[in-house]
């Protein structure tokens, strides 16, 4: 007489359930390499750091001049975590903004040794070492750690575009359409007194109390009638390597707070 007992599998059924694990582990294993690939790829694009943060890409060597008179080249980046922006003294526009923006972090990070600040000129034929001086002085600038770069135009034109991987254009070397009209007044004034108006008391607002006067008359000696320089208004972030790590818009709070918290990852890198 047979008995039902409750055994395990019949040895016939062993191969199909050995079968059926060893391809759900093989599914297991694929999944985890195809996350891990993807991962490892991004990464990689991003710079393989732990962080995250991306890498694109490398400085070249340069050479410009601050407002010391100071030879400053890519040596000098290396060992530091840098963030750099692009100015003109004249600029009526984003340039107050960027400063203080700028002068700001200067501030909160001020017991951080190792933090450098760039501001490059895109006029450089008019901002002399002298000038830009007297505008970094506007911002509290400490030249030990905020320097304020000059140069001979080309070069700096190449470094923004082919280094930084940002956009720069001189007006006056923009292909006009031939008129025999007579020159009509530039809309530039009406443009800066809108932003003045509307940024004066924004500003004090976004940097914390830091002092910024109307855009127009902190750069009164501006010929408002001289088309814009345009630039970029990002801030760039490096790395101790001179890697670029990231790109900031400097119009608004959040993206600057991202950056402060970039800045302190990278602070902790080694």
């Amino acid at each position: 007489m047979k008995f039902l007992t409750r055994s395990g599998p019949s040895r016939a059924h062993l191969p199909r359930l050995l079968g059926l694990l060893v391809g759900l582990l093989a599914i297991s294993l694929a999944g985890g390499w195809i996350w891990y690939f993807m991962r490892g790829e991004t990464r990689e694009g991003a710079g393989d750091t732990l962080q995250g943060l991306q890498v694109f890409g490398s400085l070249p060597d340069f050479s410009l001049t601050d407002r010391t008179q100071r030879t400053i080249t890519r040596t000098d980046l290396l060992g530091t975590v840098w963030v750099a922006n692009f100015i003109y003294t004249r600029c009526t526009d984003t340039c107050p903004l960027q400063s203080a923006r700028m002068a700001a972090l200067q501030r909160d990070f001020a017991e951080e040794r190792g933090l450098r600040f760039l501001s490059i000129t895109v006029d450089p034929k008019r901002d002399t070492p002298a000038v830009l001086a007297k505008y970094a002085a506007r911002y509290d600038a400490d030249r030990n750690r905020w320097w304020f770069l000059t140069g001979d135009k080309q070069t700096i034109y190449a470094l923004i575009q082919e280094g930084f991987r940002l956009s720069v254009e001189d007006p006056t070397e923009l292909a006009a359409p031939a008129s025999t009209s007579p020159p009509r007044p530039s809309r530039v004034p009406e443009a800066s007194r809108r932003f003045a108006a509307r940024s004066a008391g924004r500003l004090d607002r976004m940097v914390d109390g830091w002092l910024i006067p109307a855009v127009a008359s902190a750069h009164s000696d501006s010929d408002f009638l001289a088309p814009p320089f345009l630039h970029s208004s990002w801030f760039v972030l490096g790395d101790r390597t001179a890697r670029i790590r990231g790109y900031y818009r400097t119009e608004e709070d959040q993206p600057m707070q991202r950056l402060r918290h970039d800045i302190r990852i990278l602070l902790t890198e080694r």
